[in-house]
């Protein structure tokens, strides 16, 4: 009787172990039967079917005879393990799959603060290349300070400070050709505007003889019923951000159900962040005193007539908004104010944002561009929380993590409880009626670690993170092991219970402990708790400025109920 063959013990003895449970004591291959057995039971893929299994083996198997005989190696296996066919994100993710046809108001939108900033708030460089990065990484709400310029230019900085400008129209011009690259849906450009009315007219023209037929400057004719379009309504379409005048052409509100709101402040051009300055004035006197200095500017009609359905307006009180504000108007808030409103009046947000778009921006006293925890104001449905893409860190991985689902087309679906009117939703309560979720997460082990940044011998370690509403909140780890970056081995089992699944992220940190209590990044993956799949899976690393670092990746077990 002839003994089974074994792959040298050398090589993913984690991957070997599994292949061994299936594979055939005759020839020490998987069989297409076989391959079947291992996706049905370990991979908890139920639509798998023979013909499944086949064209697996027929794209990872290297061996030409075993090919030919439909089988599949130990080297085929492997190939198979490491590939977007066993990535933990449900690879039907990234596609579009959602519901695209409900109100804009009902999905997360990727959105950026300060756009066109490359470093910092004070001396940072504006360039024309952040926008093309962001708009590459599927961003759709584009922040644009506009200001003055000599010879009736308006330009783009970030007014009273050091940094660097850019002509507008140079933007409008670098949005129209990369706008659509990444995602056909709509595009909201928010302008800080700081211009006189001259320089306003100047920006009108720009926006509707660079843009043209992309650019929205009049309502649909479609009956909506009193709320905003859908993403699909809005297809490769660009809306303009900003105060309107009341005197200004209306929407065609016979067709929509609704009256125009009758807003004393209405035209009256204060940027969002200004209206927010008396929250930040100690953190930022100079620049509020001089604010103070300046004097409102009344909307320009041609500009004012660009704007349709993202009017913005100073936000009051939720029982003002429920009362007088309409479906196409916007508020935005400052973070401090934002957090303030989610503590004390977490479910009467949730339900304003059911209705009406709402943003949330980092405070001014951010002047090295860092960035605020975006989750929190996610478990309150805001659906513009507006980050500095040019920072690196927590704030922008959770960013990466949730916008890569849908297709990476920068609009998520808002879960169901974020989206009714009869929504009950707190995101600050300890007991939720929903249906938890109980994960159980084995961190195997990694492959190909990058090295550290001193040359030194990793000792890596994993950190498992949970994000979402405050009692999801919370992080694992394994031990360290030492001076191993090809092939560390951890077999950490790890369990959370998860009360809002539907709003939870889970990061994969990879770190190496360099003290008794110090430790350096080395690598990190964020997926949405929904988009992660079942059984053996594959974890691609990515860098903290968030590029690939294949081949280094992590080998898990994932199991939820």
């Amino acid at each position: 009787m002839s003994k089974k063959k074994k792959p040298p013990t050398s090589r993913r003895s984690d991957i070997q172990h599994i292949f061994q449970c299936y594979a055939s004591d005759h020839d020490n291959r998987l069989t297409a039967s076989a391959l079947l057995t291992f996706l049905h039971r370990e991979q908890v893929e139920v639509s798998a079917n023979q013909e499944t299994a086949e064209a697996l083996i027929d794209r990872y198997e290297v061996d030409e005879s075993a090919r030919a005989e439909i089988n599949m190696t130990f080297d085929g296996f492997l190939r198979l393990m490491e590939s977007k066919d066993c990535c933990v994100l449900d690879q039907t993710h990234t596609r579009v799959y959602q519901d695209m046809s409900q109100p804009l108001c009902h999905y997360f939108i990727s959105s950026s603060h300060n756009t066109y900033l490359t470093g910092d708030q004070l001396v940072g460089k504006s360039h024309l290349d952040a926008y093309i990065s962001v708009l590459r990484r599927g961003c759709r709400c584009l922040e644009i300070d506009c200001w003055d310029g000599p010879d009736t230019e308006p330009i783009v900085y970030h007014g009273y400070t050091l940094t660097s400008k850019i002509l507008f129209k140079d933007v409008i011009a670098t949005v129209q050709e990369y706008a659509f690259m990444a995602s056909p849906y709509p595009i909201i450009l928010s302008l800080e505007n700081h211009c006189s009315h001259g320089q306003q007219e100047v920006m009108a023209h720009y926006l509707t003889s660079i843009l043209g037929d992309m650019l929205l400057d009049t309502g649909l004719t479609v009956d909506v019923q009193g709320d905003l379009p859908s993403p699909d309504e809005l297809k490769y379409k660009v809306l303009i951000k900003n105060k309107k005048l009341n005197s200004a052409p209306q929407l065609e509100l016979e067709s929509r159900g609704s009256e125009a709101n009758a807003d004393g402040e209405a035209g009256v051009e204060e940027s969002d962040e200004e209206e927010d300055a008396d929250e930040e004035e100690e953190e930022m006197p100079a620049k509020r005193s001089k604010k103070k200095k300046k004097k409102k500017v009344v909307v320009a009609q041609a500009l004012s007539d660009l704007v349709i359905y993202t009017k913005s307006v100073k936000f009051i009180s939720f029982v003002h908004s429920r009362d007088n504000q309409q479906f196409y108007e916007n508020t935005s808030f400052a973070e401090k104010k934002a957090k303030k409103l989610v503590k004390n009046s977490g479910a009467e947000f949730v339900l304003h944002n059911v209705r009406c778009l709402s943003r949330v921006y980092p405070a001014g006293s951010r002047t090295l561009s860092s960035n605020f925890n975006p989750q929190e104001f996610w478990n309150a449905g805001i659906q513009l929380v507006a980050l500095n893409f040019q920072s690196l860190g927590l704030p922008m991985d959770l960013n990466n993590g949730r916008f890569q689902d849908n297709g990476g087309s920068g609009y998520v679906l808002k879960p169901h409880f974020l989206r009714s009117g009869e929504s009950s939703f707190d995101p600050n309560a300890f007991k939720y009626n929903l249906r938890p979720a109980h994960l159980l997460l084995k961190v195997i082990s990694g492959s190909n670690l990058p090295s550290s940044r001193t040359g030194k011998a990793l000792d890596p370690f994993v950190r498992v993170e949970i994000h979402g509403v405050v009692s999801d909140c919370c992080r694992k780890q394994t031990d360290a092991v030492k001076h191993n970056a090809l092939s560390p081995r951890w077999d950490a089992a790890m369990n959370f219970t998860i009360e809002v699944p539907e709003l939870a992220l889970v990061r994969f940190s990879v770190r190496d402990q360099t003290g008794l209590l110090k430790s350096e990044f080395v690598g990190q993956y964020t997926l949405p708790f929904t988009s992660m799949r079942k059984g053996y899976r594959w974890v691609p690393l990515l860098s903290r400025e968030g590029y690939s670092l294949d081949p280094s990746s992590l080998f898990i077990y994932a199991w939820y109920s």
